[in-house]
């Protein structure tokens, strides 16, 4: 079968597509035909050597996939052979099959595309995981989303409408706040001027936001911490910006506001049952119609160094996913 193998740390050019045999499977793990599999901002970071975790080489990036179940170890029960699934692994969904642990997967819904299924669990998980228990948002408060047309981003536009929230979409391009405004953004601001600050205070009545997320960090990271409302909350959920901010500890004593940390990946490995909760809200979200994940770019498995670079460029809009 054909996997992307990153085989020491660099950019997306230096991965190569290569003949692997196939996995074998265990107990308690399934086998997955993978149909799709969403690209993410971690994925750019694992390949660079610059993520939380590194993984032994060589690794497959691809930390979402789709697929079909076409084997299943002896001591699983509750899925069968051709079973449509999704789920995120972490890395090595660049890969026409995978070895999951069958307590990793999800169904999914007939009405959802492969491609759609592929890049939901990391985007709407980690939005719905910041917004809920993170940020505690609540109907009729302002949340101001940076990023607001990337996967992320786009994702707590529509969590935060659905939440009951006042959303104020906050992007690079006119373009971008299009795709927002489509989602269901109530406000829109360009920061391509640097005026982020300004702009929201101007939106809020001198207020600020009481909720304010950024997967973005760098300069825009102060202006958030100046534009965030008494009591306020600043999620803190990446650093696309590529620069890693100080905290302006000052400014969280004179606002009584709080700076909370966002790290997806390890809630879901510690607190499960909270994560399932999630997903089965997250899940009903998407059958009532109140969320429409958009899918912004499709690349064949071959071009695996385009749709990391989509990423890498911050050229994304809602999710990449590479067809398998």
């Amino acid at each position: 079968m054909k996997a992307v193998l990153c085989k020491s740390f660099g950019r997306a050019e230096d991965l190569s597509l290569e003949d692997i045999d196939e996995p074998n499977i265990k107990p308690g793990h399934v086998i997955v035909a993978v149909h799709a599999s969403a690209v993410n901002f971690p994925d750019v970071l694992m390949i660079e050597g610059k993520y939380q975790s590194r993984p032994d080489f060589p690794f497959s990036p691809g930390g979402e996939f789709s697929g079909i179940v076409t084997e299943v170890a002896e001591d699983v029960a509750g899925w069968n052979v051709g079973d449509e699934v999704f789920g995120s692994l972490g890395h090595g969904c660049f890969a026409e099959k995978i070895v999951v642990n069958a307590r990793a997967l999800r169904a999914k819904p007939a009405s959802m595309s492969f491609a759609v299924a592929a890049g939901i669990s990391t985007t709407y998980g980690t939005s719905y995981y910041a917004l809920k228990q993170r940020a505690n948002l609540q109907p009729g408060e302002t949340l101001l989303v940076l990023g607001a047309a990337g996967g992320v981003g786009l994702a707590a536009v529509e969590l935060g409408k659905a939440m009951g929230a006042r959303v104020i979409a906050a992007a690079s391009s006119d373009e971008k706040l299009a795709v927002a405004k489509a989602a269901g953004a109530d406000e829109l601001i360009n920061y391509s001027d640097g005026q982020l600050k300004d702009k929201v205070k101007a939106l809020t009545d001198n207020r600020g936001a009481d909720v304010i997320y950024d997967p973005v960090g760098g300069e825009l990271f102060d202006q958030c911490m100046r534009c965030v409302a008494w009591y306020g909350r600043v999620l803190i959920v990446g650093f696309v910006g590529g620069d890693i901010p100080r905290v302006p500890t000052n400014l969280i004593l004179l606002k009584s506001c709080q700076v909370v940390g966002v790290f997806y990946g390890a809630f879901s490995g510690l607190f499960p049952q909270d994560n399932q909760q999630n997903f089965e809200e997250i899940m009903a979200m998407f059958e009532q119609g109140q969320i429409d994940p958009l899918i912004g770019a499709e690349f064949a498995l071959s071009d695996y160094a385009a749709a990391l670079n989509c990423l890498a460029e911050r050229k994304a809009v809602g999710k990449v996913v590479v067809n398998l």
